[in-house]
């Protein structure tokens, strides 16, 4: 194993190790209400990240993207998208629904697939059908057995699919469009706790020097796994990174039942069945793919 392919193993696998453990990070600061945890995660995330930019010499870069009006929008989009998924994800770790979570970061990939079908009209392999029915078999058990749809799982794994698809149709350096996007979101986040601030009743200065530590880490929670992931994914293959991918939501999942305990009956154990062998089945049937294609490109 090359020192480059083992350096990308490295990254992927803290990227999604720190992923996975994030929702003890979140819980906290569990006392404070998920709207103002969202908003000190846009600002301190631009601050963290605009100081990469500036360290890194890609201030012009990150300039340029004001002139590309289509990539302006673009991003303007994914900006929205980011904050709701960053948002509900604390929100439903603060409520104890990190099982529920998990599930969503699980049929993600699966959902990104149907996207790719109906919007960029790409060929789903039989694999894929088969992948998709099963993981939306696993959902609608859920919905059936507790007479609502799990929304959660949904919104999070709707809203991060098409946050990727929008950044699919209009590439970006990850770490420049973190920037980007933090930017558009920050005005927001910082008039909402500054008037937070002057009505007393702000985090800042009226909670422990501890919690005040952790809004302000809040942004290298958020940043510092992107780093590592887009340094992973230029160095390794992306079947690999298919299956890496898992940990994370593998991670919360085990969290939720034997950290935070949260129910986990045999109707969760049914649905997430159903789940896991759609990943399968879609991960082993994109790695045969791939390796089809690199044999027909050598021969």
């Amino acid at each position: 194993m090359n020192n480059e392919l083992l350096k990308g193993i490295w990254f992927a696998v803290g990227a999604y190790l720190l992923w996975g453990v994030l929702p003890l990070f979140w819980k906290l600061l569990q006392m404070i209400p998920s709207d103002e945890i969202l908003s000190h995660r846009i600002v301190w995330s631009f601050v963290f990240v605009m100081l990469i930019v500036a360290v890194s010499g890609r201030s012009n870069e990150f300039k340029s993207l004001f002139v590309h009006r289509k990539v302006l929008l673009a991003l303007l989009l994914a900006s929205v998208l980011i904050s709701g998924n960053w948002f509900i994800y604390i929100w439903a770790v603060n409520h104890d629904y990190v099982i529920e979570a998990s599930l969503g970061y699980y049929i993600n990939p699966l959902l990104n697939v149907a996207l790719g079908m109906i919007v960029l009209k790409e060929r789903l392999t039989l694999p894929q059908w088969v992948a998709i029915l099963l993981a939306a078999t696993g959902v609608a058990i859920l919905a059936v057995e507790y007479g609502k749809v799990p929304w959660i799982a949904l919104l999070l794994a709707i809203s991060f699919a098409i946050y990727g698809l929008v950044k699919k149709m209009a590439p970006v350096d990850a770490m420049v469009g973190l920037a980007f996007e933090t930017a558009m979101s920050t005005p927001a986040a910082l008039i909402y706790l500054m008037l937070l601030q002057t009505k007393g009743i702000g985090a800042l200065g009226h909670s422990s020097a501890e919690v005040t530590v952790y809004l302000l880490l809040s942004g290298i929670a958020t940043t510092l796994p992107l780093i590592w992931f887009a340094q992973g994914a230029k160095r390794i293959p992306f079947s690999m990174l298919a299956f890496i991918q898992y940990l994370s939501p593998t991670i919360s999942l085990l969290l939720g039942i034997f950290v935070f305990h949260e129910p986990f009956t045999a109707i969760h154990l049914i649905s997430f069945s159903f789940i896991w062998a759609a990943i399968v089945i879609y991960t082993l049937s994109s790695v045969k793919f791939r390796d089809a294609i690199k044999l027909k490109s050598e021969s």
